[in-house]
């Protein structure tokens, strides 16, 4: 697995528009269907990344908790499906239903949307607040496979919090680390690598 981190794209950038087909519904979810009355979370995920794996459970939880308090939730799989047929439409399905996610997961067929996201490895976790300007991007928390960390998601419950609260982007904000995008032949962004 080629290991990657977060680029950190620049806080108040606005969220980038999308228009993505949900692996469950089969229905188009676009930015504004996505965001909620407190902001929104972009997550860029996978099904087969240990580092994704690792964290699932707990962030499916988090979501939950999110939603609840008006940030809406989206996860994006941009990996190639050709290249990774275990990241393709079919079993993304599959996976937000066995992992009980309760928000859309779509598919980037074209990456384009990873891209304007300058989205680099999965996990990679982009919270706007509700003007869509981003406020955090990074980790979900300190825990890697095999590190002995607990998974809390206590990185992304920090900077939901402070949205919440209204006192501004957190400062002590960390890249994620996780696989690398599974990007297709020629389409590996600049920023990339």
């Amino acid at each position: 697995m080629a290991r990657a981190e977060s680029t950190m794209l620049e806080l108040s950038t606005q969220a980038p528009p999308f228009s993505l087909p949900d692996t469950v519904s089969g229905t188009s979810v676009g930015l504004d269907d996505a965001r909620g009355q407190a902001g929104l979370l972009v997550a860029f995920i996978c099904n087969h990344c240990p580092y994704v794996v690792h964290i699932r459970d707990t962030f499916a939880a988090v979501a939950r908790e999110l939603q609840t308090q008006g940030i809406g939730v989206v996860a994006i799989s941009a990996n190639d499906a050709a290249g990774y047929p275990a990241d393709g439409p079919d079993k993304m399905a599959q996976e937000a239903r066995t992992a009980g996610y309760s928000f859309p997961y779509l598919f980037d067929e074209s990456q384009t949307v990873a891209q304007a996201y300058t989205a680099a490895c999965t996990p990679d976790f982009f919270l706007f607040d509700r003007e869509l300007k981003l406020v955090y991007r990074g980790q979900f928390d300190g825990s890697r496979p095999g590190n002995g960390e607990t998974v809390t998601g206590q990185d992304l419950r920090r900077a939901a919090d402070s949205l919440l609260a209204g006192t501004g982007p957190i400062q002590d904000q960390k890249p994620s680390v996780g696989c690398s995008i599974k990007w297709k032949s020629g389409n590996e962004p600049s920023y990339f690598g």
